[in-house]
């Protein structure tokens, strides 16, 4: 499509609407959070016609949705959004993604950038030393398959009882840390046998352990609530998620949900499912089946993985700390603010038309946003809503953000999860050249340590839109709220 214009209706200055009547196969109609500026961009970029696919699947319900951060992806674009109604409606892999449960965790600590100055490189050099990061890293820690299986259940939880973080750490996640119901009978020996060695450890592409500062300071009120005191603040952002495990599951569990699809014409069609797919990356089953079922409980395990991996890089970012300061990590800090996941399912309870119904919430590039007095949010953020974390890339500014009762209304609770590309890695790694870029930051006074030369390129800060354009639009239409912004003084890349 070389004009979206033509096609979306603008709602508002940050809505637009693919109409329901874009395609025939539509249930519903399609729903962007996104620019006048940033409609432009879109140019070629078909991730609007994902938008409108998704809205052709069985049992969903409200809009296809779509944050400021989409761009293509796996059958869902990232940064897509669909609820789907818990008896009527289907679960698909590609409206979570490859990478479950990739998130964001955030570190708050009592420290200034003066304080850190003088030790800046030596902290980077130390975490880049005790979290192992790049392409197929290994974690530090060997667990053999009845220790995987615990993780895959406990998630989280199973860290901190190993010893790899405090208590109160579950406290300030999604879920505490694990979901319940996973079941590691239905994940392969080969998701297994790459997950054994890699607990604990980074990787690469996109991922990233962040030193930061706080640039700007939006509500003191409802920042101070999370321990944001005060501008040259020095918080850690943690961005991976379950590494090749997650990504195991969900091939696998994309292959075996494909078996039930056959090609008719230009659509998929199962006859099982009584479903006819226009994209076959958009397989999916009935959440009621056994096959949905199965999906649901194998993603719970990539989930609770990605948790407990988060969790084990946290206890070593705290090592680290203690390591080159040579003070233990509580007087420092080093509180979770929260940690939030970008690519998963969750069945929840939301209010359509007045009424409360139960639907499966595929998120994939995109973040919880619950507003204030949920349930589901820590007793602490109650009054304020859930904090949302935006991170930037590598250069570029991240974000805190509350939830509010606007994205309970209009989102299922949703936000964007980052600045999103505009530019493929490949085409990044044409145009950017490495040493360039890692000058370029050294001279904004950020320190950057890559076990790779390449993913440096291929994450260059232009290779995404400007994350502060993308949170302006989560602002402004009110589906999230600013509350403070960070910028990095120190990068790990993997």
């Amino acid at each position: 499509m070389d004009n979206w214009k033509g096609i979306l209706n603008k709602i508002s200055d940050y809505k637009f609407e693919i109409p329901q009547n874009y395609k025939s196969e539509m249930n519903t109609s399609g729903l962007i959070y996104i620019s006048e500026a940033m409609v432009s961009s879109l140019r070629k970029d078909m991730a609007p016609d994902q938008v409108a696919n998704v809205a052709t699947l069985p049992g969903i319900v409200g809009s296809s949705l779509a944050m400021p951060d989409i761009h293509w992806g796996y059958g869902f674009p990232i940064g897509g959004v669909a609820a789907m109604d818990a008896e009527e409606g289907v679960i698909s892999p590609g409206g979570v993604g490859y990478d479950i449960n990739c998130g964001v965790r955030l570190l708050r600590t009592n420290l200034t950038v003066d304080e850190i100055k003088p030790k800046l490189r030596a902290l980077v050099d130390a975490i880049f030393k005790n979290i192992p990061s790049g392409l197929g890293s290994k974690g530090k820690v060997r667990i053999n398959p009845r220790q995987l299986d615990n993780v895959l259940i406990n998630g989280a939880g199973w860290a901190v009882e190993s010893g790899y973080g405090w208590e109160d750490d579950l406290k300030f996640m999604e879920e505490q840390g694990y979901m319940a119901g996973a079941d590691p009978s239905l994940i392969s020996y080969k998701a297994k046998r790459r997950g054994l060695p890699q607990l604990g450890s980074l990787g690469a592409g996109n991922h990233f352990l962040e030193i930061q500062t706080v640039d700007e300071i939006f509500d003191s009120s409802v920042a101070e609530v999370m321990g944001i005191t005060k501008k040259d603040q020095i918080m850690v952002m943690i961005h991976t998620g379950s590494r090749g495990c997650g990504y195991q599951i969900c091939d696998d569990q994309i292959r075996e949900l494909g078996r039930f699809y056959q090609k008719d014409g230009n659509k998929f069609v199962s006859e099982q499912f009584k479903i006819e797919l226009l994209d076959r990356q958009l397989v999916c089953a009935p959440v009621n089946s056994k096959p949905g079922e199965n999906y649901f409980k194998a993603m719970k395990c990539a989930a609770n993985y990605a948790w407990a991996n988060r969790q084990m890089i946290t206890h070593w970012i705290r090592q680290s700390f203690q390591e080159v300061l040579q003070t233990p990590p509580e007087n420092l800090g080093l509180e979770v603010i929260y940690d939030v996941a970008h690519n998963i399912a969750k069945l929840e309870e939301h209010v359509l038309e007045g009424k409360r119904h139960k639907v499966y919430v595929h998120r994939k590039g995109a973040t919880r946003a619950f507003g204030p007095e949920h349930p589901d949010i820590p007793i602490k953020y109650r009054s304020i809503g859930q904090p949302v974390l935006i991170p930037g890339s590598m250069g570029t500014a991240s974000y805190v953000l509350v939830g509010t009762a606007t994205a309970m209304d209009e989102t299922f609770g949703s936000s964007c999860h980052g600045a999103g590309r505009v530019m493929s890695r490949h085409s990044a790694v044409n145009m950017f050249r490495t040493d360039n870029i890692l000058n370029d930051l050294l001279r904004k006074g950020i320190y950057v340590k890559a076990s790779s030369r390449k993913v440096v390129a291929e994450e260059a800060p232009q290779a995404y839109k400007d994350v502060d354009d993308v949170v302006e639009v989560v602002h402004g239409v009110g589906i999230s709220k600013k509350v403070a912004r960070m910028k990095p003084v120190g990068v790990v890349k993997g």
